[in-house]
């Protein structure tokens, strides 16, 4: 079970960062993007072909990274200039996206268990300890840019865009600035897997996006109401308990084929936690006022 339980934490920390991404479009900008599902794999084939030609690790990871807001970017053209709906732009793209994977490297599946990946650069630091580290740093990033000047706007352009026009601002330039970070963690988060797995395979990135989905309904549901908590350690921590679930239904039995329907019975279940949880809170509030008023 303890080995379930690490492995389960790795994989959760692999896909915090995908989370952190999502929560940037579905959250803060409220643009249902599901062009993640393409650059999840891109990042893992772009970084599986740089490595395999001899390129370090570290600078494979880069490259994915910079490949996955080219994905993001693509997705914004779509939508912006050319009037596209969201998440008809969103799936063009990760079907576009599809193609491109295989190109890369010229086959649905590429293995590298003989080429040293960042985990085998520091063979003496567990893999665990390696995820966190790069967890810690892509979420300090994350909210320090979101206290910058261009980070407010970002944020402000999820409320409200004509809040920004009155300021003067383009808020097309903070879309596309949201679906370039967004795609770009999707793109380092596929890498980290695919070194993490020892392979990169054409459908690591199906249904990928409702697993970022369900961190995040986690993440708010236990830890909305902890002021001291904000989006980026709430999608951190909900992908951790997610995943978590996801190793223990496999270790009492569940078949993989059933995974997918238990993570959509683990979104339902959480969304109507937060309800519940939303009109008791509603209720009390009402309960106050009216103790207060007499």
């Amino acid at each position: 079970m303890s080995s379930v339980l690490i492995e389960s934490i790795v994989m959760g920390l692999v896909f915090s960062i995908l989370t952190i991404g999502v929560v940037i479009t579905f959250k803060i900008l409220d643009f249902p993007d599901m062009s993640v599902e393409g650059t999840f794999p891109l990042g893992a084939f772009v970084f599986a072909k740089m490595l395999t030609i001899g390129i370090n690790p570290i600078i494979s990871m880069v490259a994915a990274l910079l490949a996955g807001a080219v994905g993001g970017y693509i997705t914004y053209v779509l939508y912006r200039k050319i009037n596209i709906q969201a998440i008809l732009a969103g799936i063009l793209t990760m079907t576009f996206l599809y193609s491109v994977n295989l190109r890369i490297t010229g086959t649905p599946n590429v293995t590298f268990f003989d080429y040293k990946t960042v985990f085998q650069l520091f063979e003496s630091v567990p893999k665990i300890v390696i995820l966190a580290i790069i967890g810690i740093i892509i979420k300090l990033a994350i909210d320090w840019f979101l206290k910058t000047e261009k980070g407010y706007l970002l944020l402000a352009t999820g409320d409200n865009e004509t809040l920004v026009k009155s300021l003067g601002k383009n808020p097309n330039k903070y879309v596309c600035t949201g679906l370039m970070i967004s795609n770009a963690l999707a793109a380092l988060a596929g890498s980290l897997m695919a070194q993490s797995n020892g392979y990169a395979d054409i459908t690591m990135g199906q249904s990928i996006i409702v697993s970022a989905l369900a961190s995040i309904v986690i993440g708010d549901a236990f830890l909305k109401n902890v002021n001291a908590l904000n989006r980026t350690t709430r999608a951190i921590i909900g992908a951790v308990i997610y995943r978590i679930i996801y190793g223990i239904a496999l270790y009492i039995g569940l078949a993989p084929s059933d995974l997918k329907g238990i993570t959509a019975v683990i979104v339902v279940a959480f969304l109507i936690y937060n309800n519940i949880s939303s009109k008791g809170l509603s209720v009390l509030k009402e309960k106050r006022e009216e103790n207060v008023k007499n």
